[in-house]
């Protein structure tokens, strides 16, 4: 019923309206006069606003899309997966940065919480829950009863599409050509030291693998201090991130024991039919990505039989108004939301815009373009939109498909996004020109608005908020050094040396970061203002968690110029790792990496194994005066230089 036909009641003079109307039908002529008849009447009428109310109420919460969410999360809490853990860490997709900025790249549980920030987080959530319950009901109710009916069976055909095209398209995989492998089993350095140093890297892999397996086998990661299992909320109840992020690491190495029982345990353990909320850009990039790696390089169906069946479980985070998928999913209801701190329930841009090269291939895969029309979607969104200044925003709103807060990043919230550009023009063998345009139109933006110069000549990438800068570089925005030299062969007439000093200005920038510390391991966030230079200066920038992005500059690098310096700051890593972060129980993330004293974080992130140490052996694994001048045999497969999508061996860093 109608509030505003419910108000008339409590204004309505005894014995005349409705009231009156009521009365004298129900006692058979009598009038409405008298006291007992009134107090007859209003009980009647008290009762039938009551109920009203109550109908309208539950209508309303009925009528919400996410209404089962708001029972299940908001009234009941009875979802584990919301619920933060005990050992959380500061820091759809995944993806360093400071509380109101949020944690949306891979591993960003890595830095030491309190029980206080995890209270808060859980409060906001609550309240953003809420507040978008409240939105949403005052929008229902403004509609009109057959524009509800509307939504209600367009929504109800749309699920039952996308079930009957899993239904049909999943039955039955195609078969798939696979290249042949090259560079990933054969072939050893000339120069003995650098054999040695090569050994010394797969030494590191067997400790971090063989303590995880001794403590932790089959949960997400491991806890070296305290030898026992490390599991983040990213994952909600899905196990095995370390076993299923580091299959391509222990085939490249040539771990082929190690390899067999993580493919066994995938076969007979790795499980998606349960009831779990998930990032889905963790979930994308660690599993999803480290299924059709494995799959690519091994040939091994089971590989390929789970990246589609978890594929199949990521779909309905695309059921948004804008196609904008949501960031966090419950794999079993198919209900998704977004983080509560992303501006308004913002989607993030490193987020939804990680998803194209895992997705393009899962459409190969299983022969169902329903993968590709997903990300594709995204693409032709963020293509048509007017971007401030050229630059692409952080928070994109999936109900409006529109921006959200001017905050740009190359760092945490935005990184991965440009890197899947690139990769994706190289992935399609160079035939997906409307990628190259997006990346390098957006990189001639960053150049203008955000990389500057400090006093002392550091080339650096700022962030920036609503037009101003904030001069501040993440560890997650060193992998940029690398992603403009790897695409400067494509670059416009005349800028390829651009773009490969570009890439040698930042790498200098990231190692300078390192080497200003004492442990000689780079901080999270490291600033270029009041008199400071690539140093953090805030607290809660000081920690290490043993990433990757500084080390894959370097690989990109010595791979495309054949300095040897990049070598030797590569090699200076792996003496820092081994000197500060390995203890007996495997490698752990540090606090604070400008204390002399170790204080360990206790965890060793999946993708230490699957990144970190892959790259120092690919950087490690040949001479310079091999025969390719830029990329190695291996890595023809490895940097998706030169296969086509169907032919592609390695799409994932």
């Amino acid at each position: 019923m109608p509030v505003g036909g419910l108000l008339p009641l409590f204004n309505s003079p005894a014995g005349s309206g409705l009231g009156g109307g009521l009365g004298g039908g129900l006692g058979g002529g009598r009038k409405g006069s008298g006291p007992a008849a009134f107090r007859l009447t209003e009980k009647f009428v008290l009762l039938l606003v009551f109920s009203a109310f109550i109908t309208l109420c539950f209508g309303a919460i009925f009528f919400l899309p996410d209404s089962s969410k708001l029972l299940s999360g908001v009234l009941f809490n009875s979802s584990p997966a919301l619920q933060p853990p005990a050992d959380r860490k500061p820091g759809p997709g995944a993806r360093a940065e400071d509380a109101a900025d949020g944690r949306a790249r891979r591993g960003e549980e890595g830095a030491p919480g309190d029980p206080a920030a995890a209270l808060e987080d859980n409060l906001a959530r609550i309240r953003e829950n809420h507040e978008r319950a409240l939105r949403e009901a005052k929008e229902t109710l403004q509609k009109l009863p057959e524009e509800i009916q509307r939504d209600i069976l367009m929504e109800k055909e749309k699920v039952a599409q996308d079930q009957l095209s899993n239904r049909v398209g999943f039955k039955m995989l195609p078969p798939v050509d696979l290249a042949p492998l090259v560079g990933a089993i054969d072939g050893e350095p000339a120069d003995a030291a650098i054999r040695e140093k090569r050994e010394k890297i797969k030494e590191m892999m067997k400790h971090a693998w063989n303590n995880y397996k001794r403590y932790a086998w089959g949960k997400n990661e491991l806890k070296p201090v305290s030898k026992g299992g490390h599991s983040s909320s990213l994952f909600g109840n899905i196990q095995g991130a370390t076993i299923v992020d580091a299959l391509d690491t222990l085939f490249i190495m040539k771990m082929k024991d190690e390899f067999e029982e993580a493919k066994a345990w995938v076969d007979e353990n790795l499980n998606f039919n349960m009831n779990a909320e998930v990032s889905v850009f963790e979930v994308n990039i660690r599993f999803v990505g480290g299924l059709i790696s494995a799959y690519y390089l091994s040939g091994e169906e089971i590989f390929r039989k789970k990246a589609v069946e978890l594929g199949v479980k990521l779909l309905p985070a695309f059921h948004t108004p804008s196609g904008i998928p949501w960031a966090l999913l419950n794999i079993k209801s198919g209900i998704g939301r977004n983080w509560p701190w992303a501006s308004g329930g913002s989607s993030i841009l490193a987020e939804f815009g990680t998803l194209h090269l895992e997705f393009i291939h899962l459409s190969y895969l299983s022969g169902n373009p329903i993968f590709a029309d997903k990300v594709m979607n995204i693409r032709t969104i963020l293509n048509n939109l007017e971007k401030p200044q050229g630059l692409y925003p952080n928070y994109l709103n999936p109900n409006s498909g529109q921006w959200a807060q001017y905050h740009v990043s190359v760092g945490g919230l935005g990184d991965s996004f440009y890197e899947y550009l690139l990769k994706a023009w190289l992935m399609s063998d160079k035939t997906d020109l409307q990628a190259k345009k997006m990346y390098f139109d957006a990189i001639k933006a960053i150049e203008t608005h955000l990389i500057r110069k400090s006093r002392n000549g550091l080339t650096y990438i700022a962030e920036w908020k609503g037009g101003l800068l904030e001069h501040k570089m993440g560890h997650l925005t060193c992998f940029a050094g690398g992603m403009f030299a790897l695409g400067a062969d494509d670059a416009p007439e005349g800028l390829t040396q651009h773009y490969l000093q570009l890439g040698a200005e930042i790498a200098r920038t990231c190692h300078e970061s390192y080497n200003r510390t004492f442990v000689k391991l780079g901080p999270e966030a490291f600033r270029f203002d009041g008199g400071v230079e690539a140093i953090a200066t805030r607290q809660n920038e000081k920690y290490y968690i043993l990433r990757p992005e500084v080390v894959e500059t370097y690989m990109y690098m010595w791979r495309l110029t054949h300095d040897p310096k990049y070598r030797k700051w590569a090699w200076e890593a792996v003496e820092a790792l081994e000197k500060h972060c390995r203890v007996k129980g495997g490698y752990s993330g540090l606090r604070d990496v400008y204390f002399h004293k170790e204080s360990y974080d206790d965890v060793q992130q999946s993708f230490f194994l699957a990144e970190t140490l892959k790259q120092e052996d690919c950087t490690a694994c040949c001479s310079a005066s091999g025969k390719n001048k830029g990329i190695s045999s291996l890595e023809l497969g490895y940097f998706n230089k030169t296969q086509n999508t169907k032919n592609v061996n390695k799409i994932r860093d």
